[in-house]
This record gives C-alpha cells, sequence and structure tokens, in this order.
C-alpha cells in the first residue's frame, strides 16, 4: 500500500492511498492535478546517516567510520513532492543526495535489532540537500544540512511489504541520472541504524530515518527539476532555485 497524505480542494487535509487512477480517499478518487501532495509523515526530527556507502565515501574522501555517523534536519527542513526548494544565498556548491528515508510507526527506544522493522511503519525517498560550502567548514553541519526546505520528502509513504531488500535509489536532474545504486548496498541495514540511533533516543511516530546517499552527488542550479525514485516507492520531483 502508498499512503499519501494530500490537501483536498476544500483545503482538508487528508491521508488516502495513492493509486494508478490517483489519490484515493472514502469514496471518491481525486486526479493528482486536484490536490497538494504533502510530506507523507510529520516528525519531530529527522535523522540522518552520513557515509552509508563505500562509493559516496570514497567520492567525498571520507574514510569509513567504525559506527554510523548521525545527523539532524529540523521539522522546518521538510518540503513535499512538487515544492520548490531555495537554495542557500551565495554558495558555491549544493548538492542533492537522493536517500530512503524510514518512517517510524511507533515510539522506539533501545531497539534490538532483530526487532526493529516491527517500529517500521514504511518507506519514502528524500533528497539530503546540501550545502557543501559551510558542511566542509563547521563540525555539527547545522548551515550545511539544517537549512531550510533542505529535506524534500514524499512522495508517498509505502508500507515494508512493497520495497525489496535490493531495491534501487536513483536521482535524475532535468532527465540526466546522477546517481544510481541499491538498498542491498548500505554498509549499515536499516535494523541495524534503528539499533544504533535508538541507543542514543527515542524516535516518535513519523520520525523520518533517512538511511545515507551513493556516489553520483552534484550541484544543483536555479532552474533545475530533480526526480528521487525509489523502487516500490515511486518518484519524488521538486524544483531547485537560487534566492
Amino acid at each position: 500500500m502508498r499512503k499519501v497524505r494530500f490537501r483536498d480542494p476544500a483545503g482538508s487535509v487528508r491521508t488516502g492511498e495513492r493509486t494508478d487512477d490517483g489519490v484515493a480517499f472514502g469514496s471518491r478518487t481525486y486526479d493528482e492535478s486536484e490536490v497538494e501532495i504533502l510530506p507523507p509523515c510529520e516528525p519531530s526530527k529527522i535523522v540522518c546517516v552520513g557515509l552509508n556507502y563505500h562509493d559516496h565515501a570514497d567520492e567525498r574522501g571520507k574514510d569509513v567510520p567504525d559506527r554510523p555517523l548521525l545527523f539532524l534536519k529540523p521539522p522546518s527542513a521538510l518540503s513535499g513532492h512538487g515544492d520548490t526548494v531555495s537554495l542557500p544565498d551565495g554558495k558555491e556548491r549544493v548538492d542533492h543526495e537522493a536517500e530512503l528515508a524510514v518512517v517510524v510507526g511507533e515510539q522506539a527506544r533501545n531497539v534490538d535489532a532483530d526487532e526493529a522493522m516491527s517500529y517500521v511503519e514504511g518507506f519514502t525517498c528524500m533528497d539530503d540537500v546540501s550545502n557543501r560550502d559551510d558542511q566542509d567548514r563547521e563540525q555539527n553541519w547545522v548551515r550545511g544540512k539544517a537549512f531550510d526546505n533542505s529535506a524534500p520528502l514524499g512522495p508517498v509513504l509505502a508500507t515494508p511489504d512493497e520495497i525489496p531488500d535490493d531495491a534501487s535509489v536513483e536521482l535524475r536532474v532535468n532527465g540526466e541520472t546522477r546517481q544510481s545504486s541499491s538498498r542491498a548496498e548500505f554498509i549499515w541495514s536499516v535494523p541495524e541504524l534503528l539499533e544504533e540511533i535508538t541507543t542514543y533516543l527515542t524516535l516518535e511516530p513519523g520520525d523520518v530515518v533517512s538511511t545515507g546517499t551513493p556516489a553520483g552527488v552534484a550541484p544543483l542550479s536555479d532552474g533545475d527539476e530533480v526526480e528521487v525514485e525509489v523502487e516500490g516507492v515511486g518518484t519524488l520531483r521538486h524544483g531547485v532555485r537560487s534566492e
């Protein structure tokens, strides 16, 4: 099942199902042009994982850490399917990063990896838009990673049964493929990530864990159209503009 949060023509926020015919809610199916697709959840926090693919660590010139590298994005970083992301002003390099994102379904603390998937409501697509100018200058990456609208998320929340263990993760800019890999290439699996994260903090329902990006990150420019596609989820689309 692929759940979708949307604002209907009357302005009400609904949760329905995305089908081949459109967005189904109750006895009605809307054409997607009639509704506004919203981020599929309302997280209290977005926990991101750095360097979870060997090839991305190589292209960034980094050693693979001995435990998952974690950082946070706030709820204000969220943007949705069809939105336009504003790039921070005056920066030379702001990159795209295609990621498979996990949405937590219930409160989770000190979760064992063997039980971790029972806490997962589903999966979605995310673009971890990254301001390299500041990321490479600071330790905690607030300027580099947490700026407004730096976490396009969506378009749907796909239940775990929809996502293969080797689900492909791909990103295109203006129709050109820049990133192409697979969940099977993770250094740390989703259960291992959830175990590590919940050792230190409580994940709340709706919280997001974004699992890292493969090689191929590259700068975004004013007017770019970005597509992040995860097998089993679908395609997240967003625009880019310079402030």
